[in-house]
């Protein structure tokens, strides 16, 4: 497999999740693709991801969907060629070093197989530790696309940042527009920036940007500046507790009036967060409950449901991430290796319709969307306006 060098040189979204300790892990995994049976050896799964921090809600989705996932893929067994799975939860709170002593223990108990992180800053480190020890990683809605093509050993369960700004360019023609990047100056801001730089500058588009300040919560001089830039189209790139503040700045200054904003679109939970802003921002988005109208969805979202949640942004990547984990374990149970090998190139039916991990480098391709807010008495609807074919929309391919 290829490493990508070159237009992945910074890259993030950053999300964070939900975990409730399991059960205790259960020492190492043995076993083959052939071994199958009530004498097959329990394979454990360590989820390393925050049940705390300020994007915890996300988490809640991801877990849920992956719990979801499990259930789907196994026929409501828990088991996978004749394996039980057994599958523990361990919150990093966001925090590489704790995330990475955890990974760490894990793997030294036997672990061949660990997932989840919703946290840009997580995920690569946990990539090279799978590199490191030789263990499948599957991350989770972590989009930073340094992630696609770190090494062999790493998956993911989500889009990417390319993907969101791919999206995003189908709002405007690219070709001599002026963009603006208006982000919090962190990773996922400046991989967000280096994401519209590659793409859309890649497409004819002239590429500045406003970064603030991770902790800044006046944002009225940060939304002149992007009123002065006069651009054709200003894309967000956004997450945590200052959102709504920082959607009323740039209404109040004018700048959703004066250009087309895009963004994507958040949790249920961030509807309100835009206010009156809400009709006038497009929305990219990566997940539209409904939209793709499968067999696949419809459990995903049932099961969800019955368990007492509520199918949001991130519930799919929790349920791909129980998909790519269940068909790896049936095809190279107890051998990493063969376990890599069955999901490079594999195509399946994901909650969002046909997915596919691209062998070269690990990309998931997949579909995406546009969507806008509505009112609807006190509240905001999200209403679907475009299915985006995932070819479209993939990240260009890693090259020698």
């Amino acid at each position: 497999m290829r490493t990508r060098k070159s237009l992945m040189a910074v890259a993030a979204a950053a999300v964070t999740g939900l975990a409730l300790a399991a059960c205790a892990p259960t020492g190492a995994t043995t076993g083959g693709s052939g071994d199958d049976g009530a004498d097959a050896a329990p394979i454990d799964v360590g989820i390393v991801y925050s049940e705390s921090g300020p994007l915890a809600a996300y988490g809640a989705a991801y877990k849920q969907g992956f719990e979801a996932g499990i259930d789907h893929a196994t026929g409501g067994t828990g088991e996978v060629a004749g394996h039980e799975l057994h599958v523990t939860y361990h919150d990093d709170a966001g925090d590489p070093e704790k995330a990475v002593s955890q990974a760490k223990d894990l793997i030294g108990k036997g672990y061949q197989i660990l997932g989840g992180t919703v946290v840009s800053g997580v995920a690569l480190p946990l990539a090279e530790q799978a590199e490191q020890n030789k263990v499948l990683y599957v991350s989770g809605p972590a989009a930073v696309d340094t992630l696609t093509g770190i090494n062999r050993y790493t998956f993911r369960s989500g889009r990417q940042s390319l993907q969101d700004v791919a999206a995003a360019g189908t709002f405007v023609d690219p070709k001599g527009a002026k963009v603006v990047v208006f982000a919090q100056d962190n990773a996922f801001g400046q991989g967000n920036l280096a994401a519209v730089e590659s793409v859309l500058g890649g497409q004819g588009a002239e590429v500045s940007s406003v970064l603030v300040p991770e902790d800044a919560t006046e944002f009225t001089p940060f939304a002149k500046k992007v009123l002065d830039a006069k651009a054709d189209m200003v894309f967000v790139a956004w997450a945590g507790a200052t959102t709504g503040a920082m959607w009323q700045g740039l209404d109040q200054q004018g700048v959703l009036d004066e250009t087309t904003v895009v963004t994507g679109l958040g949790d249920v939970a961030t509807y309100g967060a835009y206010g009156d802003a809400a009709e006038k921002v497009s929305f990219l988005n990566h997940y539209f409950p409904g939209a793709a109208g499968t067999e696949t969805e419809a459990a995903m979202l049932d099961a969800v449901e019955a368990a007492g949640g509520t199918p949001d942004l991130f519930t799919p990547d929790g349920f791909v991430a129980a998909q790519l984990i269940v068909h790896a374990i049936e095809e190279g149970a107890g051998d990493v290796e063969a376990m890599v090998d069955a999901l490079e190139g594999y195509t399946f039916e994901g909650p969002k319709g046909e997915t596919t991990v691209r062998a070269s480098d690990h990309a998931l391709i997949q579909p995406m969307y546009q969507a806008r807010l509505v009112q609807d008495g006190d509240a905001w609807t999200p209403e679907l306006v475009e299915v985006i074919d995932g070819e479209s929309v993939a990240p260009a391919e890693a090259t020698e």
